[in-house]
């Protein structure tokens, strides 16, 4: 079986070093260098790496996920993307495919699954992972029966910060520990929220969180 030279982009340490363990463990699999943001990811490119498959995060500094998706997709149209992220919103989903990404996994996905994308996407095909896959299903059934989604979702050009934001207040978390969370200053964090109830019109955060829920930003 020929090896699959993967670049890991990934802007948390611990998180990088546990993938690249993970996938430097298959006979096939080799992790030929891995980077903490996008912008990393292309000068890394552009150095001349032979890569196959770009694995990368959404929410990272400099360069986000999907400006790289952006990037290397018009650089290097060869090269395999695949999204390995927290973001579980559709919009994400969607908008990552159409700039042109082969996979897409939240970070809860398993191992095996992980692997099996990989694999999968470096001989052509695309990939969803299961969890994503149930939840577009299971929100489908619900639109069919007339339960959810009575406002059709529309295009805000929110960041890949902004959603994960956006997902954390929604579970209720408060500036302070979403600043943690994500290894940002408090003040970044109420500048994220800000931006939020402007773009989606909102009055405030429990209108805002209001809005993604019926839009589908957020679930």
């Amino acid at each position: 079986m020929n090896e699959i030279r993967i670049l890991l982009a990934e802007d948390h340490l611990v998180v990088r070093n546990g993938i690249k363990l993970l996938l430097n463990s298959q006979s096939d699999l080799n992790v030929v260098a891995d980077v903490n943001s996008g912008k990393e990811a292309l000068e890394i490119l552009n150095s001349g790496l032979e890569v196959d498959v770009v694995i990368t995060d959404l929410g990272m500094h400099n360069i986000d996920g999907l400006q790289l998706i952006q990037e290397v997709s018009d650089r290097y149209p060869k090269l395999k993307v695949i999204v390995l992220t927290m973001l579980d919103c559709e919009q994400h989903v969607i908008k990552a495919f159409e700039y042109g990404a082969k996979g897409y996994l939240v970070k809860n996905v398993g191992s095996d699954e992980l692997i099996f994308s990989i694999r999968h996407v470096s001989k052509g095909g695309r990939y969803l992972c299961e969890d994503l896959t149930m939840s577009f299903i299971q929100s489908g059934i619900e639109r069919l029966k007339g339960k959810n989604f009575d406002i059709e979702p529309i295009e805000l050009d929110l960041t890949s910060r902004e959603l994960e934001v956006l997902e954390l207040l929604g579970e209720g978390y408060t500036n302070l520990e979403i600043s943690k969370k994500l290894f940002l200053s408090k003040r970044t964090v109420e500048g994220h929220r800000q931006n939020l109830i402007d773009k989606t019109k909102s009055k405030n955060t429990p209108a805002l969180i209001k809005f993604a829920v019926l839009n589908g930003l957020i679930h």
